[in-house]
């Protein structure tokens, strides 16, 4: 059946009236958990701290696919983890556990039989235990080392039924535990990097200058006292729109672009007399440059700043070692 207009805005509003009412709940949820944080919530930390081996999360259902993204977060700040789904372990899969390991096991309500199947053997171990329940009260509480509670609140659902305030406050909580060890342990940018390599973040974060930098005869560089004639018949050739200026020893002395190209036609109809012009008179002296070292996601940085599309790269003497333009970050994906 079709709408009519009036029905089609009456439909949009309670829409996104419930969309509003969804995130409200899940924000009182939040806030709720806030109140459950203290003293327990730094014992779970010096647990994690303290862990020789890996800490391992397990969880069933929804709480497993929640436990999943959080051993994920631990493992890419510096905490090696891993998850254990709870119904193969009593099948085998405990094995993964040793001694040395700390158990982080999620149930809303404390009472996963998946879950509970496991903790004679994890106490016979004493393998360390945090749980993560709705109060302290649950089986799965009583049994942990640390019992960290998510406090009393609606599910988003309007049945109460499927698992949506909850999973998100667990999944905050599970942040706030990544969080604060990364802090504690003075986890670096650098860090990070090295457990991304792959994909965009890893070669922002991992991709230095001398990684993507046109070297050797590509770099376009020209002798103090070439003509603009050679020097643009250079720039041509590069392709970089830019050509440097250099000493006999590669020390720059100055950058000629076609922004600077433009600048003197301006002032000047284009003559014989000024192609045959030294370049020196019409270059810019001490142009930006970079440092062959620096991360490639700096010297874009730097480009943005001073507005520029091109940049040269010295070595740690100042020579001229290469060069780069928005293409080279673009194509290394940087940009």
């Amino acid at each position: 059946m079709t709408m009519t207009p009036n029905q089609t805005s009456t439909a949009t509003k309670g829409l996104l009236n419930s969309a509003l009412s969804t995130i409200a709940t899940e924000q009182h949820a939040i806030d709720v958990l806030r109140g459950e944080l203290d003293e327990r919530f730094e014992q779970a930390c010096h647990l994690l701290l303290d862990c020789k081996g890996k800490v391992v999360v397990t969880g069933m259902g929804k709480s497993g696919h929640i436990g999943r993204k959080i051993a994920a977060t631990f493992a890419s700040t510096g905490t090696p983890a891993f998850f254990m789904h709870p119904g193969e372990a009593s099948h085998g899969d405990l094995g993964m556990l040793t001694k040395n390991d700390v158990l982080i096991a999620i149930s809303n309500s404390g009472e996963s039989s998946e879950i509970l199947t496991l903790l004679p053997v994890i106490k016979r171990y004493q393998i360390p235990l945090i749980t993560i329940t709705r109060t302290q009260e649950s089986t799965m509480a009583r049994f942990a080392d640390v019992a960290l509670t998510l406090g009393k609140s609606a599910e988003a659902c309007p049945l109460g039924l499927a698992p949506t305030s909850s999973t998100t406050t667990t999944l905050v909580l599970g942040d706030a535990l990544a969080v604060a060890l990364l802090d504690i342990r003075g986890f670096t940018a650098d860090d990070f990097a090295m457990s991304h390599p792959g994909g965009a973040l890893g070669r922002r974060l991992l991709t230095r200058v001398s990684d993507i930098m046109q070297i050797d005869d590509k770099i376009p560089k020209v002798k103090s006292g070439t003509s603009v004639t050679d020097a643009l018949l250079e720039m041509t050739q590069k392709g970089l729109g830019m050509t440097a200026v250099v000493d006999d020893q590669q020390f720059v002395l100055g950058l000629f672009t076609d922004g600077d190209l433009r600048r003197v036609l301006k002032q000047s109809a284009l003559s014989i007399n000024l192609l045959d012009q030294p370049i020196d008179g019409l270059m810019t002296k001490k142009p930006i440059t970079v440092s062959k070292g620096i991360l490639a996601a700096e010297a874009l940085a730097i480009m943005d700043k001073h507005k520029i599309s091109s940049i040269l790269i010295l070595d740690e003497a100042g020579k001229l070692v290469g060069a780069l333009n928005m293409h080279d970050l673009l194509q290394a994906g940087v940009m």
